[in-house]
């Protein structure tokens, strides 16, 4: 495995940082109806911050690690075979310039910037940069996870304590369900505590990492939005899982997500969710109209 060091997670932020200030800041609140396009779907966007952070910093990054694979959200739009090269790489790079477009291009100051590093399918580093507080959280495989500030301090991860599902806050994105999947699981979100919808990887991975919510369950599995997150959320303490049970890879497009404080609360939200049979142990039962 290809060894990352804490000089190489430094010289990776310092990129970060210089894309956001030169590509991502100057932009925010002041786009023009020319620099916001529409990709797949209406909302579904891009914007010309997106394309200059991700040029930026693909550039950047490919210098730091010569022979890397570098794999950007925007250069995977126009060329959709690059997402096949991300198991196969020695190194791959997978950016998510500006995670939260939405958010960005109608004024939500929640985006940020991810970047994971992948070896063998395996993510070994990943960082989350929010440009507007000029902070950060990483992990390196097997070193923690760890929130940076703006002053360099830092500050040790930990996902939630255990607690009763009543007691539970977290995520699910309704629309990336079918509507049959839909209507199973939305009758089970009162069960929660809180149930929401940031539309921002990059915050719900925060949350989860430092505490504040127990649990995301996320049907979108493009590499950027997961690669680096998933890493922290692991060194924070954390269990994650493709339902019925199937560890993640980058690699993975299909499947629906399920990230939870620990393997015990994993099954219990899988269950409360109606992603799980009621049993533990037993076989995956498909959703059902």
């Amino acid at each position: 495995m290809t060894p990352i060091s804490d000089a190489d997670l430094e010289s990776v932020m310092a990129d970060m940082r210089a894309a956001a200030l030169e590509e991502v800041l100057p932009r925010f609140l002041r786009l023009q109806s020319g620099e916001v396009r529409a990709k797949t779907t209406a909302d579904d966007l891009v914007t010309d911050a997106d394309l200059g952070a991700e040029r930026m910093l693909s550039e950047a990054l490919a210098r730091r690690f010569p022979g890397a694979t570098v794999i950007g959200e925007e250069a995977v739009s126009s060329d959709p075979d690059r997402l096949g090269r991300i198991g196969a790489a020695p190194l791959a790079i997978v950016i998510d310039p500006v995670d939260g477009t939405w958010n960005f291009a109608n004024g939500l100051p929640i985006f940020g910037m991810m970047v994971g590093l992948v070896v063998g399918d395996e993510p070994i580093a990943g960082l989350i940069h929010y440009p507007l507080t000029a902070d950060f959280i990483l992990a390196r495989r097997g070193g923690g996870a760890w929130h940076v500030a703006p002053d360099g301090a830092r500050r040790r991860l930990e996902v939630a304590p255990p607690r009763p599902i009543a007691d539970m806050s977290g995520v699910v994105c309704l629309p990336q369900l079918a509507p049959h999947e839909q209507a199973v699981i939305a009758p089970n979100l009162p069960a929660f505590r809180r149930v929401t919808n940031y539309r921002c990887s990059a915050y719900e991975y925060r949350l989860l990492a430092q505490g504040s919510i127990d649990f995301v369950m996320n049907a979108s599995l493009q590499p950027w939005d997961h690669v680096a997150g998933h890493l922290i959320h692991q060194e924070a303490g954390g269990h994650a899982a493709i339902l019925p049970g199937i560890g993640y890879r980058p690699s993975m497009t299909e499947g629906r997500l399920l990230l939870a404080a620990s393997e015990v609360s994993w099954r219990e939200i899988g269950r409360t969710l109606g992603l799980l049979p009621a049993i533990s142990g037993g076989a995956f039962a498909p959703l059902k109209a």
